[in-house]
């Protein structure tokens, strides 16, 4: 069998410096991203094992939870490379490092090295971006992304680091207009797209793959309190701390507590963990971590959250209760074929991120079911249609404040 298949192969022929390797989850972009930094520099791993000639120092800025499971660890192991703390590799007379994106502003003074960024992290304007701004003028550099952008202005620093624009001020001067109606800036469309598409094509570098899994989603209903629900939005009153509502968005906050607090969310997760047996639920709050805690699972519940960092359970029973925020992407469960959706996330992408961390190349299992608790409350038949559209939820759209 061969180290990689086909298709990553192909991916591999393409990369460039300056580019975005882009694969779903589960693709194996981490192992074409080493493939290619091993193999650019001499080394080979088939038919016989080659080591690399004057290699550059390795620094891979990843996600938190990516670096402290050790996963890139693993993935180098084929290269006979490893991690350095205070000294180099003696048989190569290099560093390897694997950080986290919120320790990139460390790396701003590297010159001279290979940097693989794993998962786009370098939207908007602010510190990781300029960081990895002043990183990509001095190393060479690719970056892996599953969802690597959603609109034009996700890719202005990818852009301004291959070359293309002088700084964002100039994309934005050739290609964006901005609303003049509002007090935030909020872009009204884009101009000369032709080039952004010509630039794009550039620098993205598809891993094209048939997965042999079938995702099924099944929508489960839930029931919500609907007098409490109306007169929250009527009376701009929050039930629970007994207090005036100040903004729209713990207006929002408010109707989906009500919504994910009812008692039938919890009843449905029990039912399908009897048929399952080895599920991961996925959640948006703290106040919906505690209800799930509540319930008297007769097995092993583990969590990975913004307080605790447990591993995946093992066994033929088990519960992985698992926050959006901390545990959407960088990490992957091959033992179980279920997922939960306790409650909805606004953004489409984190969908697909949350999706994929049962959908790899090696599972066990070719059928895999995503249940999501929905009800029919208007907040929630919102987020619905959203994320079908394949679009973001967006407050300020739906409720006029």
């Amino acid at each position: 069998m061969s180290f990689l298949d086909p298709d990553q192969i192909e991916a591999v022929q393409k990369i460039h410096n300056g580019c975005i390797l882009n694969g779903g989850t589960g693709s194996g972009k981490s192992r074409c991203a080493l493939y290619y930094y091993f193999t650019k520099f001499g080394g080979s791993v088939e038919p016989l094992f080659k080591p690399m000639i004057n290699p550059k120092s390795l620094y891979i800025i990843t996600t938190a939870r990516k670096r402290d499971t050790l996963e890139w660890i693993d993935e180098m192991i084929p290269f006979s490379l490893t991690v350095t703390d205070k000294e180099k590799i003696p048989f190569y007379s290099i560093e390897v490092k694997v950080d986290s994106w919120n320790n990139i502003k460390k790396y701003r003074k590297i010159t001279g090295a290979f940097f693989i960024f794993d998962e786009d992290k370098v939207t908007g304007s602010g510190a990781w971006v300029k960081a990895f701004l002043d990183i990509s003028r001095k190393n060479e550099w690719i970056m892996l992304s599953a969802t690597p952008g959603d609109c034009w202005m996700d890719y202005w620093a990818v852009f301004v680091a291959n070359g293309f624009y002088k700084n964002k001020t100039d994309f934005e001067w050739q290609h964006v207009v901005f609303s003049p109606y509002v007090k935030y800036r909020m872009v009204l469309r884009y101009f000369n797209t032709k080039i952004l598409e010509e630039y794009r094509n550039d620098i993205l570098i598809p891993i094209n793959f048939t997965r042999e899994t079938v995702q099924h989603h099944i929508d489960i209903s839930c029931m919500y309190d609907r007098m409490t629900y109306r007169d929250i939005a009527k009376n701009r009153w929050d039930p629970f701390e007994n207090k005036p509502i100040d903004t729209a968005s713990e207006l929002l906050y408010l109707q989906r507590k009500v919504v994910n607090s009812d008692p039938s969310r919890l009843n449905a997760i029990i039912d399908i963990w009897k048929e399952k047996k080895k599920v991961i639920i996925f959640y948006s709050y703290d106040y919906e971590l505690e209800l799930l805690r509540s319930i008297e699972f007769p097995c092993k519940v583990k969590e990975w959250n913004g307080h605790v960092h447990q591993p995946v359970p093992e066994g033929p029973e088990w519960v992985y209760l698992v926050n959006y925020a901390a545990g959407a992407e960088g990490w992957n469960c091959v033992s179980t074929d279920t997922i939960i959706f306790y409650s909805m996330q606004y953004s489409y992408k984190i969908f697909l991120q949350t999706c994929g961390r049962i959908d790899r190349r090696n599972t066990l299992y070719k059928d895999l079911y995503y249940y999501h608790l929905k009800s029919n409350a208007p907040i929630d038949m919102a987020i619905a249609r959203a994320l079908k559209n394949k679009k973001d939820f967006n407050e300020r759209r739906y409720l006029k404040w």
